[in-house]
């Protein structure tokens, strides 16, 4: 900001008070002015007259301790977060009153020594602003109070007819009291705030969301939960409405109608952004095309398309519903490569050796015409019962080539089941279970893995920005924790190695006994870090690749979006300059090249939620789903131990509950951490991760996901338990007491 000029004397003239407005470093009120220009007696008269004519004619708004410009914002004044872009907090004006047909000005707010995280939509800070060519900021001086939190619950009546909030949330266990129900009734889902700022005070009821078991009811509570956004701002629907009009012609692109390229996809997907096709190129190898929606050509740097998809980072997919990253024009419509209908694509041509190694790539803006839109399943029986065109005969064999590659890369093979949930026309449970893999998965899967590596390499050989997909080693305390666990099966790890995928997978297939694998198998995968975006490339660990990008899926998630801009200017395929109000080029912004971290670490946090909602959604379904079952006996496998009970899922469907130490039996419990297991001081009962039990469904709750279990005809029985056995005494152990009552939990040994 420019420092102010020191005004002549004299009662100044509109112009100059707006000048002085705009050029103070401090608020400016009517005492700021009067000194500024040496007003005195009659004259801070006529000033304040002024002032107050200019507030009428809405040339400033505040008061006479602060003036701004109408239209602008305080130097000093409350903002409330409404956004995170980027990893950074987008606030408006808490109060914002110049007129309703002018939207609040956004501010972004900069906080010295931080990236945003401590700020969260909703918050409330002091700060001062300014404004500079680029829009509006803010610099934080203090965080305040929020007005209201709104939590989520379902509305029970006690005997006395007074209201109380049940959480949907099984991480929360208590009620909460309800002192206004705003009309609701029991049974009903519902936001609500706190009434007042004691805890005792209660909540009242904001809106009522209806019933909570009704259909598309469970996906709602994670929408909410999260804070995931779901609709779209008109201005951004408006766009994506005049993009879907540019015109994708053979002119300025690649022309591959002719190839039968194919998208194999999910029975049940709702968009189709990558297809593929092969052929073999007559010296052993093969040429294939990764076709790829060309969502870059329809949404560009800096509109409000762009700001929306950076927001979401990704599209979110629940059994009943997506919340996509772009507007359905888009999604399910222009960008989704359908059969029959010639579609804008970024084309990656690869050329694959017998061996499987990808000898060349090179990338293309290109038009193309889907041959076929075919669901796993279908492409499989027709490989598997000898009816497959040449298209998927020549695809299956070209996977074959890149199969043997990725043998011998020797990537980490954890294949954990999937569960699937199926719901008929109206919305209800049909049927849940495990979803089968399939080599025509890994078709897929392979030739994606191939193209997201050449569009890496790709824009490394152009010293261009890469979003790169990372996923790092283990870290030590991981795999010492893991060492430690595995002693308990009398299986070693050594650490004084390079670790890589192989030394995992040997472990793997040295274990003979299905349940005692499934067991291992899920302890490395608990070893491992969580993959995340980012511009500093360090490997993908899991993969066993030493650059990887994600490129193949830009109509879901944005990180695919940003390495298509980069292809684009780093291989010059920028198309004709549209016409109309989008924005002209399809290429990295320069506020992409500059700050990559930050819309990295943005994208990673919206992928990590996004997970979450899912997996709480699947929960909610499967506890739906067995809550007509409850009493049934099932074959569970133990997953984890705690000194408080065991945690079990169910094999057939993958549903997780817990199993309270007090049913496990009329004794004590030792536990032991280390090797994570439960054992009866009387009977020498062991629990441990792993073990095979009948267990009988005592609970399933649809609005939390939670389950709940108990053994089989009331105690413990156990299947081929694991390990050496327990000395009672052993330091370290916890003991859980007789029917778990808390004052019989006490800790032996070293304080934690």
């Amino acid at each position: 900001m420019a420092k102010a000029q020191r005004p002549q004397p004299g009662l100044p003239t509109r112009k100059q008070v707006l000048d002085f407005i705009a050029a103070s470093a401090e608020p400016a009120g009517k005492r700021e002015i009067a000194r500024a220009f040496g007003l005195k007696g009659q004259e801070k008269i006529a000033l304040k007259a002024l002032l107050k004519d200019m507030a009428e004619e809405g040339l400033i708004d505040g008061n006479r301790t602060a003036f701004h410009r109408m239209g602008g914002v305080a130097k000093v004044t409350v903002l409330r977060v409404v956004d995170i872009e980027d990893g950074e907090a987008v606030a408006v004006p808490d109060s914002w009153t110049p007129d309703d047909a002018t939207p609040p000005p956004r501010l972004r707010i900069r906080e010295k020594g931080a990236r945003g995280a401590a700020l969260r939509k909703g918050d409330r800070v002091l700060a001062r602003t300014e404004e500079t060519a680029t829009g509006w900021i803010a610099h934080p001086m203090k965080k305040l109070p929020t007005l209201a939190d709104q939590v989520m619950g379902v509305v029970e009546i006690d005997k006395a007819g007074k209201g109380w909030l049940a959480p949907v949330d099984k991480r929360e266990r208590n009620a909460t009291p309800i002192s206004d129900l705003g009309g609701a009734e029991a049974g009903q889902l519902v936001l609500a705030e706190p009434a007042g700022k004691s805890p005792r005070s209660g909540v009242k009821v904001t809106e009522i969301l209806g019933d909570p078991l009704a259909p598309k009811a469970f996906s709602l509570i994670a929408i909410h939960k999260h804070g995931i956004p779901f609709a779209f701002h008109p201005e951004t629907v408006a766009e994506a409405e005049l993009a879907a009009r540019l015109p994708v012609s053979a002119d300025a692109r690649e022309d591959l109608r002719h190839l039968p390229i194919v998208a194999i996809d999910p029975s049940d997907a709702r968009d189709h952004d990558d297809a593929i096709w092969a052929e073999p190129d007559g010296e052993g190898g093969f040429r294939a095309v990764v076709a790829i929606a060309d969502v870059s050509y329809y949404v560009r740097p800096g509109g409000a398309l762009d700001r929306e998809a950076r927001k979401r980072g990704n599209s979110v997919y629940f059994p009943d519903r997506v919340v996509p990253m772009l507007p359905e024009v888009l999604s399910a419509d222009v960008c989704s490569l359908r059969a029959g209908e010639p579609r804008a694509a970024m084309a990656c041509h690869l050329e694959i050796a017998a061996s499987g190694k990808i000898t060349g790539w090179r990338f293309t803006r290109a038009i193309v015409q889907i041959d076929e839109v075919i669901a796993y399943e279908e492409a499989q029986r027709r490989i598997d019962e000898g009816a497959a065109g040449k298209n998927l005969i020549d695809l299956w064999q070209a996977w074959r080539a890149l199969e043997k590659a990725r043998s011998d890369r020797d990537p980490l093979a954890l294949e954990l089941p999937e569960r699937r949930v199926v719901l008929n026309e109206a919305g209800k449970i049909e049927q849940i279970a495990l979803r089968e893999r399939l080599d025509a998965h890994r078709v897929v899967e392979d030739f994606m893995i191939a193209a997201n590596v050449a569009a890496a390499k790709a824009l490394e050989s152009k010293v261009a920005p890469v979003v790169y997909r990372i996923h790092e080693p283990p870290r030590r305390e991981k795999l010492v924790a893991l060492k430690d666990y595995l002693a308990t099966f009398e299986r070693k790890i050594a650490l004084g190695q390079v670790i890589t995928p192989t030394l995992f997978n040997r472990l793997l297939k040295d274990v003979s006994d299905e349940s005692e694998k499934a067991l291992i198998m899920e302890a490395v995968l608990r070893s491992q870090t969580q993959a995340y975006y980012g511009p500093r490339n360090a490997g993908h660990f899991g993969l066993a690749l030493g650059s990887y990008a994600h490129f193949t899926s830009p109509i879901r998630r944005y990180a695919d979006l940003l390495v298509h801009r980069a292809l684009v200017d780093g291989f010059a395929l920028e198309q004709p300059r549209p016409k109309g109000d989008l924005p002209p080029a399809s290429g990295l912004s320069d506020r992409d090249r500059e700050n990559l971290t930050r819309v990295s670490e943005a994208i990673s946090a919206a992928e990590r939620r996004a997970m979450e909602a899912e997996r709480e959604t699947i929960d909610r379904y499967v506890a739906a789903w067995l809550s007509k079952r409850v009493g049934e006996v099932f074959d569970t496998r133990v997953t984890g131990v705690q000194r408080f009970g065991l945690f079990a899922t169910i094999i057939e469907l993958g549903g997780d509950g817990l199993v309270p130490v007090s049913v496990l039996g009329d004794e004590r419990f030792f536990y032991d951490e280390k090797a994570q297991v439960l054992e009866g001081e009387r009977s020498r009962t062991r629990y441990a991760r792993g073990q095979l039990m009948r267990l009988k469904l005592a609970e399933a709750n649809p609005l939390t996901g939670a389950l709940k279990f108990e053994p089989e005809g009331g105690s413990g029985s156990r299947i081929e338990p694991r390990g050496r056995p327990l000395p009672l005494k052993k330091k370290g152990a916890h003991l859980a007491g007789k029917r778990g009552r808390p004052g019989n939990i006490r800790h032996q040994g070293k304080k934690r």
